[in-house]
């Protein structure tokens, strides 16, 4: 797959799946209305915008990576030729997925509502199985050594403190 293509493909998985999954669907469920700060404290939103803040550029990295390094796309029928390894994957294996959870748990934070928190709860779960049951072991198959060793040396969801680098 050309660069071209993957970052048109990348562009458009981005509008199908994070930004319905973690714009759309908290907008419909909140109108973007602000309910009471959850237990009357209102840093629970500033704490909710950083999540926003740090998730939307970690998730936009993530995407530009798939095209330009993988020369692929996120989306399970377009992937990436090459294992991605650099930026935020040299710290965990899934910062898409942890990325727009952030995001959809600082908008609960933010607008004080319970429903984005049960729906961000549900919807990690939901990645956790596609990533346990799917992800990893096509990972696995495709690009055999490589990814043991990424595997083995970057967790799946609690970043590492420091970076992990490919030999």
């Amino acid at each position: 797959m050309s660069k071209a293509i993957a970052v048109l493909g990348s562009a458009l998985f981005f509008v199908i799946a994070p930004l319905a999954l973690a714009g759309f669907v908290p907008w419909w469920v909140t109108q973007w209305e602000f309910r009471p700060a959850f237990f009357g404290v209102d840093l629970t939103r500033i704490l909710g915008g950083i999540l926003i803040i740090v998730g939307v550029p970690g998730l936009v990295d993530s995407f530009a990576r798939f095209a330009l390094e993988g020369l692929g796309t996120p989306a399970p029928i377009a992937p990436t030729q090459k294992l991605v390894v650099t930026g935020l994957y040299r710290y965990v294996r899934n910062p898409i997925y942890i990325a727009v959870v952030a995001v959809i748990f600082g908008q609960a934070l933010l607008f004080g509502d319970w429903r984005l928190l049960w729906y961000g709860a549900l919807l990690w779960l939901f990645f956790h199985v596609f990533v346990v049951m799917y992800e990893e072991p096509t990972l696995k198959q495709t690009f055999g050594t490589e990814y043991e060793s990424f595997r083995t040396n970057v967790p799946r969801w609690i970043p590492r403190l420091t970076p992990w680098r490919a030999a």
